[in-house]
């Protein structure tokens, strides 16, 4: 987060959730992602796609964040989690 220039990164329970209409896809944070799970808009794969619609709905909801913390101690675990939506933690 501390790579975003338009503090666009809004972060839920177990989620964070990037605002498209604020990001300037100047893909700063993608090579910060600890788990590449980050994509440039024209390279989000086809099975992410779901995501962008997602992450416009929680950006409005969650409060932003503007200061990096550490990954959660399970994060290498949950890169190799196909499905994640289950997970999900809206409120």
């Amino acid at each position: 987060m501390d790579v975003c220039p338009v503090d666009c990164f809004h972060e839920g329970p177990n989620f964070l959730a990037i605002d498209p209409d604020e990001c300037i896809d100047c893909t700063l944070c993608v090579a910060e992602c600890p788990v590449s799970a980050i994509y440039a808009e024209d390279d989000v794969p086809a099975s992410q796609q779901v995501y962008i619609q997602l992450n416009a709905e929680l950006s409005k909801r969650w409060p932003s964040i503007t200061a990096s913390k550490p990954p959660l101690p399970d994060h290498a675990d949950w890169a190799e989690v196909s499905d994640k939506l289950p997970h999900l933690q809206r409120d």
